[in-house]
């Protein structure tokens, strides 16, 4: 089983999976982001964005199966996914591979994911570089909230404004 735990950046997503750990020792935690930064390291990402690698998604699937199949466990993957074609194409080879997936998508208004990202820091000894993954964030807040209505049809959403606990009781419910 995977329960990925999808939003906007700063919705929560990390914070979620954190709360979740210790609670369900069994999971095992993948944040498909580590395979782009090996990406990054080995190829050029034209568009700044490694999720356009069509690498990157099929990794990201094959990984994820691997672990599910290898280790007999279930994986909690924090992860921003709001192109319609890019999560159908990662889920499709998830579910191909018989693997059922629980999908949340936390829902947290623009104006508290902004105060949420500046809040974060990311590089403390670079300033412009913090300030660069800043505005990257905040550029795809719209995309993020609009992905709402394109999302799969069993897409349980929460409420990203809850607390940690409150979510991951609400998660947990749900995958029983």
């Amino acid at each position: 089983m995977i329960v990925w735990i999808n939003g906007p950046f700063g919705g929560g997503k990390s914070t979620l999976v954190e709360e979740l750990r210790p609670r369900w020792p069994e999971a095992l935690v993948f944040d498909p982001e580590m395979v782009g930064y090996v990406l990054r390291e080995i190829v050029d990402v034209p568009t700044g964005d490694f999720q356009d690698l069509p690498l990157w998604r099929r990794q990201v699937a094959d990984l994820a199966v691997g672990l599910v199949q290898e280790y007999g466990r279930p994986l909690l993957v924090p992860m921003t996914l709001v192109d319609p074609g890019y999560l159908g194409e990662i889920f499709g080879a998830l579910k191909a591979a018989d693997i059922v997936v629980h999908h949340f998508f936390l829902k947290v208004a623009p104006e508290v994911l902004v105060r949420r990202i500046d809040a974060r820091s990311f590089f403390p000894d670079d300033p412009a570089r913090e300030e660069r993954v800043r505005a990257w964030c905040k550029a795809r807040i719209e995309a993020c909230t609009a992905a709402v209505d394109t999302l799969p049809g069993d897409t349980v959403f929460l409420d990203g404004e809850s607390t940690p606990r409150e979510l991951a009781d609400q998660v947990l419910a749900h995958v029983g």
